[in-house]
């Protein structure tokens, strides 16, 4: 071991939500055991988590007995507990899931028979009883969700983080990954030392896939990141929303299409479409790597997807470039929306795992590797989730 290097129980790499929740789940097992965070970032939850819309899924949508279906619920009251515990703000304020014309029913039945299998108190009901709940909202009938809920998911973080230092871990930030070995445990350099470790568990999201070839894993995916891009309604119009407005998704795209929501601080979100991003932190529609852009285009598994979704991409990439044609999408849930009442948002990237056949892959991915525990695929609602991944991730440790 060299003077520069430490050595711990557990390193986490990555100080996002999953991370934090697994380096928390991991101390709270093994009080007394070292371990480490490692964020890249000079803050935590700068990307993934830092950028979504706060929302406590319910697990309506996901397959049953899908790892995003055990996971969500049962992380949900995890979430909830954690968040009351804490005394971290949260509402169970409900959703609608919106079917705008009879087309869309049969799509609807399905989530309705899909909650009911995970569990979720949902109901479906008329256009009248939509009315009630969201008098602005068109549709010929919904799915009412009471149990879905927001929260703030930073705050969670840095509560998250506070009790892993209390419990005597080190949350580090500024400093990243950037090769790994094995040698007998494993060793991770970074840009500030050596950390040894017994076991790594990477949490590294938009880079995950990267860093789990670092440790010599070679997923049969990659992540492909696709910006989602949001407006504000200015508060002149917050009387249009009372609570969580979404559409009826397509069952084959795992984006839930834009939709309403109000977030924590009393904001509405409008949001988000999913566009291919041109770097990994493509935040902007200007913003270009070309090593990343270059990799994504590359890559078998997008070309295959891109062949299969063009029209769809093509419509996502139209409402990215024209306003005009983001308010049409957002009429169809609340016609009376309009152009003036939106103010533009930051966006966020989703890292979307694709395989090489060009399929997303649709359930949380978790492959272990020796003593390295690589979480490769961890959209939506993981957040939600996290306490339940972490805990699943501890489980394997064990």
């Amino acid at each position: 071991m060299t003077p520069s290097q430490d050595r711990f129980d557990l390193a986490v790499v990555g100080g996002g939500i999953v991370g934090l929740a697994t380096a928390y789940r991991y101390l709270q097992r093994f009080p007394g055991r070292s371990l480490v965070v490692i964020e890249k970032e000079p803050t935590l939850s700068a990307h993934q988590t830092g950028r979504n819309s706060g929302v406590l899924h319910s697990g309506i949508y996901y397959k049953p007995g899908s790892l995003k279906a055990r996971n969500c619920r049962e992380g949900k009251r995890a979430m909830e507990e954690f968040c009351a515990a804490e005394g971290i703000p949260f509402d169970v304020c409900g959703k609608v899931i919106v079917a705008v014309d009879d087309t869309e029913r049969p799509r609807l039945d399905g989530i309705l028979q899909r909650g009911q299998a995970n569990g979720v108190r949902c109901e479906m009901v008329d256009a009248a009883r939509l009315r009630e709940l969201e008098p602005h909202a068109a549709g010929v009938a919904a799915i009412h969700v009471p149990e879905t809920g927001i929260v703030d998911y930073v705050a969670v973080c840095e509560r998250l983080a506070q009790r892993v230092r209390e419990a005597g871990g080190e949350v580090r930030t500024g400093e990243r990954v950037v090769a790994i070995e094995h040698n007998g445990g494993v060793t991770a350099f970074t840009t500030r030392g050596d950390v040894a470790a017994s076991c790594i568990v990477n949490c590294a999201g938009l880079y995950c896939d990267r860093v789990a070839k670092l440790g010599g894993h070679r997923p049969g995916v990659k992540i492909i990141p696709f910006r989602g891009e949001y407006f504000l309604l200015k508060p002149s119009a917050h009387r249009l929303v009372k609570n969580l407005i979404y559409p009826t998704p397509d069952p084959a795209f795992p984006f839930l299409g834009v939709h309403f929501t109000r977030m924590i601080d009393g904001s509405i979100e409008c949001g988000p479409n999913a566009v291919l991003a041109f770097a990994r932190e493509g935040y902007s529609k200007f913003s270009i790597n070309p090593y990343d852009l270059a990799e994504s285009l590359a890559y078998p598994g997008f070309l295959r997807l891109a062949a299969k979704y063009w029209r769809t991409g093509a419509g996502e990439m139209w409402r990215s470039a024209s306003k005009r044609a983001f308010v049409r999408a957002l009429k169809r849930l609340v016609p009376e929306i309009e152009v003036g009442d939106l103010e533009s948002a930051p966006a966020g990237i989703r890292a979307q795992a694709v395989a090489r056949d060009g399929s997303l892959v649709d359930d949380f991915l978790i492959e272990r590797q020796g003593a390295i525990v690589n979480v490769l695929n961890a959209p939506s609602p993981a957040a939600t989730s996290a306490l339940e991944i972490g805990r699943a991730i501890v489980d394997e440790l064990a």
